[in-house]
């Protein structure tokens, strides 16, 4: 099949052509995808696409009939509350339970990012590889929101409030910049973008704090406080096309 008009325009630009990027990602044969496009059910960065276009699926915002690329029919979106006293792999050499054992075991799904053994809270799970990478990459500095409940009552002081906002010393490094704020006596609230090993609770420490209860209440657009411990759901279609449209605004800063 010939190219659109416009073909030669769109080789200028960098990345793949869409078509490929489709038929890639499982939306059916090139001929096929060429057709999509054709029919204009294909948008970039909600703009009807043209064939030929070149793309990037880790910048651009690629839809099909208004889903984001990701929405395919093989691709799975589990969100789930993570219990305290589950790890998170896919299998434990001592017979612990996973986040795996929580979700359904067909399609196969990986975490996206880790959450320690005694850590709670919200946890992504999918077979969607360019998200995942997305998600996981330090260069992207997704959001992760915890509540902090630390033991007995301190309220912390503006000094070590600070200390938290501007980064401390931890043996892998000044940690960077985080968003913290006090909720109750108790209680902080901290948003962080890196993703070290327990990264939250080594924060406190190093300001003289112990933590008694770790949760994670939000992952980038993702939010859910109405989901029970153990409970897993599928991402509606909403809050898959809010991850695209966060991929796609994130890379372009």
């Amino acid at each position: 099949m010939p190219d659109h008009p416009q073909h030669e325009d769109a080789e200028l630009h960098e990345g793949e052509r869409l078509q490929k990027i489709l038929a890639a990602l499982g939306w059916g044969s090139r001929r096929v995808c060429e057709d999509l496009i054709i029919e204009e059910r294909v948008t970039v960065n909600n703009e009807i696409a043209i064939l030929g276009r070149r793309v990037d699926p880790l910048v651009d915002l690629i839809c099909v009939d208004g889903a984001p690329v990701g929405a395919r029919p093989d691709f799975v979106y589990y969100l789930l509350n993570k219990p305290q006293g589950v790890i998170c792999s896919a299998s434990d050499p001592q017979g612990r339970e996973t986040v795996i054992d929580l979700v359904p075991s067909e399609p196969r799904v990986f975490s996206v990012g880790r959450l320690d053994f005694d850590t709670e809270g919200l946890l992504l799970l999918t077979n969607d590889g360019v998200l995942t990478q997305f998600l996981t990459h330090p260069s992207q500095g997704v959001e992760k929101e915890y509540l902090v409940m630390l033991y007995g009552s301190p309220r912390l002081s503006d000094k070590a409030l600070r200390k938290l906002r501007i980064g401390v010393e931890l043996e892998d490094g000044v940690t960077a910049p985080a968003k913290v704020s006090q909720r109750s006596d108790n209680t902080v609230t901290v948003v962080i973008h890196e993703g070290r090993n327990r990264q939250v609770r080594r924060m406190f420490e190093a300001i003289g704090e112990e933590v008694e209860r770790l949760v994670r209440v939000r992952i980038g657009p993702l939010m859910d406080s109405k989901l029970k411990p153990g409970v897993w759901r599928d991402l509606t279609l909403a809050e898959r096309k809010s991850l695209s449209e966060f991929m796609s605004k994130s890379s372009r800063r």
